[in-house]
């Protein structure tokens, strides 16, 4: 198997040194995934960038994160679920108990965000060939089609993310192991 490196700001090809410093500054560490998306500096300065443009939705700071939590669960990404965990409650301050039922497949009592992880979990199986019963119970639940199409950009912000690091393979940086996800049975052997 071809091993990626997982580069460093001081190892890093030149263009990609600035975004790893960046990522520094906004982590306070550069994250393994980031460190390997580095190999392509302009496969890096999308994935930052899609990230930036998600921030900006409509969609508040729990929201996103169900979004993202959904689609690396969906994609059996164990180290971006790691990370979206830690996120949605350290920074986005989601409640402990959503991000457990989202990580355990579970619904959510709060049943707006419950809708989101579904109409997510459609987007991601059906590769976004969604219509009927799924678009509309997510409308039905208060989102609005502005809102349909945000959950296809976070959804493209992980697809990104999650192909890549399966790929990579990149390591559960210490920062996250708190929120490591073992979901064997969830992902049938295919989380490896």
């Amino acid at each position: 198997m071809s091993q990626f490196n997982i580069y460093s700001i001081q190892n890093a090809p030149i263009a990609a040194q600035p975004l790893l410093e960046g990522a520094q500054q906004k982590f306070g560490f550069v994250p393994n995934l980031l460190g390997g998306l580095a190999e392509s500096p302009t496969v890096l300065q999308a994935y930052l960038d899609i990230g930036a443009l998600f921030d900006r939705t409509s969609l508040t700071s729990v929201e996103q994160q169900v979004v993202l939590l959904a689609a690396s669960i969906e994609n059996h990404c164990i180290y971006c679920v790691a990370v979206h965990s830690m996120l949605a409650k350290h920074r986005a301050k989601a409640d402990v108990a959503i991000v457990d039922a989202l990580r355990e497949q579970q619904p959510l009592t709060d049943k707006k965000l419950d809708a989101l992880a579904t109409f997510t979990r459609v987007v991601v199986e059906q590769r976004g060939k969604v219509t009927g019963i799924a678009l509309d119970n997510f409308i039905a639940a208060g989102y609005s089609r502005s809102q349909v199409l945000e959950v296809v950009l976070g959804v493209t912000m992980k697809t990104l993310s999650n192909y890549a690091n399966h790929i990579i393979h990149a390591p559960l940086d210490s920062q996250f192991q708190a929120e490591a996800w073992d979901a064997p049975a969830l992902c049938n052997k295919q989380c490896a």
